[in-house]
């Protein structure tokens, strides 16, 4: 069997590495809003809702942007689609530090930024992965999604810091040469689209005998024809449940935690310490991801962390917070790479980069209707409860509605990679 390694280290694990740092990057940025929240509204003289209003219109344009990456993605290669989007990243962020109007301020921060993100998120990362990894594939892109959970961690109280320290302005164009610093190298030296032809399967595990498992079994399906099966359909609506609730957190979360009398820092290591949590977390829940029903563990993420937003509402110092946030942090992670690897063992890997884009389109319409609806329904109520409680109660329904997908059980199988 022919196998791409680095010493005995299969390759496949560190495009795995490099796809999870610029995983950090890209999701740390754009879950680390809440920072930037007050200082840009008080430097450009902007309501909570309009400001929210932007960084809502701003999570859409990132949707919009995931079917439109995994398209260039399947068309051109991951490595293309990294270049792309760094390069709009970097004229994105000097045109928000240079905005005067809220207008300029939109086009550049919220709608830019915002799709040169979607081409550097794990919708263009996803295929390379799936392509490199058959038979750990669940776990691969669970390492994946330690990205997203370290971005939490390191980059929402690392924001906060150099905000309070420095600006918002010179903020954001220190995290941006730190991008172009570390996502130009990995995508020229490390990312590689073509896997060999029996990916990480051991030997014994290839081969088209009568002890081969099935082929996904709607592999055939034109990605048109997928998305109007329920499989599809099922997993859009948990997405839609983790972005209301991720990017509600990610934007609202500190200005919540302050306005119930915490200060800014710590409420910004509560935050924090979710992802930090998370990290472990998501190691334990990739090796399970390959071992038991996947639907029963993303059900069990979405039910257990609609409970955490109660939680969180309710806490009533620092210790419980602390508490609360580490208990969350264990579920965390890996909705979305359990999505994208269920996606991967009904459709194909062929299919699933299109498919995880269009499905996480759900999960940013979540993300616009909470950023809007976090500042709304303060401003309007007085109270986070009307934001916060309904991303619990969508939560609830995620989860419930997850345990209804297929059994990735029955779809596991050692699909040839194509390039």
């Amino acid at each position: 069997m022919t196998r791409q390694q680095t010493g005995s280290l299969y390759f496949g694990w560190y495009i795995v590495g490099a796809a999870t740092t610029i995983t950090l990057l890209t999701v740390g940025m754009r879950m680390g809003i809440g920072p930037f929240f007050k200082p840009i509204a008080e430097d450009l003289g902007l309501s909570r809702t309009v400001l929210s209003t932007i960084v809502a219109l701003g999570m859409l344009a990132y949707g919009i942007g995931m079917p439109i990456a995994g398209f260039l993605a399947q068309k051109y290669g991951s490595r293309a689609v990294l270049l792309l989007g760094t390069a709009i990243v970097v004229v994105s962020s000097i045109w928000s530090v240079n905005a005067t109007d809220p207008f300029s301020f939109f086009m550049a921060f919220g709608i830019l930024l915002s799709l040169g993100f979607s081409f550097t998120s794990p919708v263009a990362l996803t295929p390379v992965i799936s392509r490199w990894f058959t038979r750990q594939r669940g776990k691969a892109l669970f390492y994946l999604s330690t990205g997203s959970m370290a971005g939490i961690a390191v980059m929402t109280p690392l924001l906060t810091f150099t905000i309070e320290r420095y600006g918002w302005q010179h903020t954001l164009i220190g995290f941006t040469v730190l991008f172009v610093l570390l996502v130009i190298p990995a995508a020229l030296m490390i990312i590689r689209d073509e896997a060999p032809e029996h990916t990480d399967l051991l030997p014994g595990d290839s081969g088209g005998g009568k002890s081969a498992p099935p082929l996904a079994p709607l592999a055939q399906l034109t990605s048109l024809a997928a998305m109007r099966t329920l499989p599809f359909c099922k997993i859009a609506l948990g997405l839609f449940a983790c972005g209301f609730s991720m990017n509600l957190l990610g934007s609202h979360g500190v200005p919540m935690l302050t306005d119930h009398g915490f200060d800014p820092i710590t409420a910004a290591l509560g935050i924090g310490l979710i992802g930090l949590v998370a990290i472990p977390s998501t190691l334990v829940l990739g090796h399970l991801a390959d071992q038991v029903p996947r639907r029963n563990l993303l059900a069990a993420i979405y039910l257990i962390r609609g409970l955490g937003f109660i939680g969180l509402m309710m806490v009533p110092s620092v210790w419980y917070l602390y508490a609360v946030a580490a208990v969350g942090g264990i579920v965390w992670a890996g909705s979305i790479a359990l999505s994208s690897a269920i996606l991967a063992d009904v459709y194909g890997i062929r299919s699933v980069g299109v498919l995880y884009g269009w499905a996480y389109l759900g999960h940013q319409i979540g993300a616009m209707i909470s950023s809007w609806l976090g500042g709304w329904g303060y401003e309007t109520f007085g109270t986070h409860w009307v934001a916060f409680g309904s991303a619990a109660a969508i939560l609830v329904v995620a989860g419930l509605v997850s345990l209804r997908l297929p059994d990735a059980r029955f779809f596991r199988q050692p699909e040839p990679s194509r390039a």
